[in-house]
């Protein structure tokens, strides 16, 4: 273990990772791993993953790191044996994208704008009809009841079949909900019940975040879902920009963090080709962070409101309930700049020091622990508030009834951000947890896999040279009594090997290799997944 990661730089001078940025062709068949190692006997099931595969349509590049067509990606493991197979997702994005060997649907980063071929007047015409909502699932897959749906955060999903990698239908959210777009991210409850959390553009140009509920299975549990929850936005015109949210037994934990969904130009530029996704955010540069505990259904925790100075905050590490306090662990970013500005591909693909030079001005990523007392008194204004004996983290009353939160860090290293974290979600979600998995980025470039015990800030690295891991996702040891008995499963590209990508099974409790299978075809970078057992 290493209390701190200086030691673990390693520097990419022969830019390897351009690879993960690169387009593939998508499989006819799956292909066979050559394993090395043993994979752990009871391990049977599919890991699935989403992100971008096609890089540029005929001569027109996609700009931004979301902007890929969608391409789901399988690890099938059985009886010690692995293959690997990868489609892309048939969404009217891409489809019409090959159709028309153009980009077609304005994407996250990059503008679609009208085909050249036609008269003057149908592209005048298109110019004012507004672009549509791109439906390009690249940023998860889950379950929902029996079925598993790719997904974004815009009102489009798409069902997939977990076995042949089918598209089998798009599903337009917003005729069962009021929400504009739900996040990549829900919880899943003990029972199966689904929550996420979206923005939902009202009348009058009200405005709310809405907190959804899906129920478990049912025959199609996204025709019974509903909202539970709606929570005002703190400006009338600009939501803040919502990655993922916290859940305890008790409440959901949002934060609404000082970058901004500007709705007039979202909704002015909408009308205007040449715009995208992107140039509706803006920070707002005087707002810290505030966050609200939400009850189950009963509204507000208190009248009072938490604040804290700003940052990006992307994804929740965990939330929990515990002696009269909700702690919560996050994966921030210092400051109120748009960490997605310094993912648009021109920036990833650059040489080694471009890269870095860029990663420089970016805001700094940082571990936190923020500490939300349940139970405030008038007569406690200027004390710090927490009184856990395992954090730093304070909550001051002010006397306008706001509460300062002052972070505990739980990790910090130069350049370095713990991201894409992982828990023993089935047992620890809104648990008291000892240990979150993440992707270690250097400078945005991911090149390790991190351990990390939040409690005693230890650290633990997977890392080898010239590999470019993903996500580290959990898979609990049948069985097992320690939180972290477990294998961790990461998509890992080596763009010089004879196979240049292999599936990676580390053991959860030391991060050390169990096995690997190699695969002859080189895969892009991944965001997120899931892991399907055997049935």
């Amino acid at each position: 273990p290493t209390d701190h990661l200086e030691s673990c730089f390693v520097e990419h001078p022969a830019a390897g990772y351009r690879k993960i940025f690169e387009s593939v062709e998508e499989l006819t068949e799956p292909i066979p791993a050559k394993i090395t190692g043993v994979v752990p006997s009871w391990l049977g099931g599919s890991l699935l993953r989403m992100g971008p595969g096609l890089f540029e349509v005929g001569d027109e590049p996609f700009h931004h790191m979301f902007d890929g067509l969608a391409l789901v990606h399988k690890f099938d493991l059985k009886n010690g044996q692995v293959t690997y197979y990868r489609k892309f997702i048939r969404s009217d994005s891409y489809v019409r994208a090959m159709t028309e060997n153009r980009v077609v649907i304005t994407e996250f980063g990059t503008a679609a704008y009208p085909d050249p071929c036609k008269n003057i007047f149908s592209r005048f015409f298109t110019y004012f009809r507004g672009a549509e909502v791109t439906d390009n699932c690249l940023v998860n897959i889950y379950p929902i009841g029996e079925d598993f749906y790719a997904v974004t955060e815009t009102n489009y999903i798409t069902k997939v079949d977990p076995d042949s990698l089918e598209t089998l239908k798009k599903v337009d959210l917003c005729k069962y909900l009021s929400v504009n777009g739900l996040t990549a991210h829900p919880h899943t409850d003990t029972d199966g019940t689904i929550y996420n959390i979206g923005n939902c553009f009202g009348k009058n140009m009200s405005l709310a975040y809405n907190i959804v509920k899906i129920p478990p299975a049912h025959k199609d549990p996204i025709e019974k879902s509903q909202v539970v929850v709606q929570l005002p936005s703190s400006e009338r015109l600009k939501p803040s920009y919502i990655h993922s949210f916290g859940m305890t037994d008790n409440y959901f934990v949002f934060v609404e963090q000082p970058v901004k969904i500007n709705l007039l130009k979202f909704l002015t530029l909408w009308n205007i080709r040449g715009a995208t996704y992107m140039d509706c955010f803006e920070s707002n540069d005087s707002m810290g962070v505030s966050r609200s505990g939400v009850n189950d259904g009963t509204g507000y925790l208190s009248s009072h409101k938490f604040r804290t100075s700003a940052f990006n905050l992307f994804h929740h590490i965990n939330a929990y309930e515990d002696e009269g306090y909700v702690i919560v662990d996050l994966c921030t970013w210092k400051g109120h700049d748009f960490v997605y500005n310094y993912l648009y591909l021109a920036n990833l693909k650059g040489e080694w020091e471009e890269v870095k030079r860029a990663a420089l001005r970016a805001p700094q990523p940082e571990v936190r622990r923020y500490v939300l007392p349940l139970d405030i008194h008038r007569e406690d204004q200027g004390k710090n508030l927490v009184s856990l004996s395992y954090t730093t983290a304070t909550a001051v009353l002010h006397s306008d009834g706001t509460i300062w939160l002052e972070p505990e860090v739980l990790f910090s290293g130069p350049r370095q951000a713990f991201e894409f974290p992982q828990i023993n979600y089935s047992q620890y979600r809104g648990k008291k947890y000892s240990f979150a998995y993440g992707l270690g980025l250097t400078h945005f470039i991911p090149d390790r896999i991190v351990k990390l015990n939040v409690q005693t800030k230890e650290t633990w690295v997977w890392q080898e040279e010239e590999c470019y891991p993903s996500e580290p996702l959990f898979v609990p040891t049948p069985g097992a009594t320690e939180e972290d008995d477990g294998v961790l499963l990461s998509v890992v590209v080596k763009p010089g090997a004879e196979r240049p990508s292999f599936l990676l099974i580390l053991d959860a409790m030391k991060l050390t290799e169990l096995a690997r299978a190699d695969v002859n075809t080189i895969i892009p970078v991944t965001l997120h997944g899931t892991y399907k057992p055997a049935s």
